[in-house]
C-alpha cells in the first residue's frame, strides 16, 4: 500500500460526519472492576468517534470478583458521570456482551476497536490481537496510550491489594470512590476469588 493511500484509509477511518457518516467504536474489556484508565480511555474516545459502545464482556471460563451485571451497573453510573461533564462529546452506551468481541462489535454497527495499552508489555498482546481482528474480521483497531498515571494500573492488581490489604483507601489514585466502596462490601462477603488472591 502506497503512503497516500495508507494516509487515506487512515483519515477516512477517523474523519468526523461531514459525510454524513456515523463511525462507532466498540470497546471491549472485563471492567473487574473498571478503574481510571478506562475511563481515561472512553473520555478520549469520545472525542475521537461519533459513538462509543463500551462492551462488558462475560466469559464463563474466567472468574470474576464482580458479576456481570454489577460490573455494568458500576460502568454506567461512571459513564454517566463523564457525560454529564461534557454533554457535546459522543454518546456512550455500555452493555454486556458473551461470544467473540468481533461478532459483538458488528453486531452494534462498529467500524472500529478502541483499546489502550499501558506500557510495552501491553503493546505486544494487543498488535497481536489488532492485526488478527483485521485478518479475520476486517475491523480495525484504534489504541489510545494511557497517561503515564495509568501505566501500571490493573484490575488484577486492584484485586490482588483489597485481597490482601487491610485499607482501600490506597486505591483512590486507582479507582473511583464509588468502586473502592463496592471493593469492600465484596471483602465482606469473602468471595472466593479474594480468598484465593490472598493467599498468593
Amino acid at each position: 500500500m502506497k503512503k497516500g493511500d495508507a494516509l487515506a484509509r487512515v483519515g477516512r477511518l477517523f474523519r468526523m460526519t461531514a459525510d454524513g457518516v456515523k463511525h462507532v467504536a466498540f470497546y471491549p474489556g472485563s471492567f473487574d472492576p473498571v478503574t481510571f484508565g478506562h475511563l481515561d480511555v472512553v473520555i478520549r474516545g469520545r472525542r475521537i468517534f461519533d459513538r462509543l459502545v463500551v462492551g462488558v464482556g462475560q466469559n464463563p471460563d474466567k472468574e470474576t470478583l464482580f458479576t456481570v451485571d454489577e460490573r455494568v451497573a458500576m460502568v454506567r453510573e461512571l459513564v454517566a458521570g463523564i457525560v454529564r461533564d461534557e454533554p457535546n462529546a459522543a454518546a456512550v452506551e455500555v452493555r454486556p456482551f458473551t461470544g467473540l468481541t468481533v461478532d459483538c462489535a458488528k453486531a452494534v454497527g462498529a467500524t472500529v476497536l478502541l483499546r489502550g495499552f499501558r506500557n510495552l508489555s501491553d503493546l505486544q498482546y494487543e498488535v497481536q490481537q489488532a492485526v488478527t481482528n483485521r485478518e479475520v474480521a476486517g475491523l480495525e483497531t484504534a489504541f489510545v496510550v494511557a497517561g503515564q498515571s495509568f501505566a501500571y494500573t490493573s484490575s488484577s492488581l486492584i484485586k490482588q491489594i483489597t485481597a490482601m490489604g487491610n485499607d482501600l483507601s490506597v486505591l483512590k489514585s486507582m479507582v473511583p470512590e464509588m468502586v473502592i466502596e463496592r471493593l469492600r462490601r465484596k471483602k465482606e462477603e469473602n468471595p472466593a476469588v479474594l480468598s484465593r488472591l490472598s493467599v498468593m
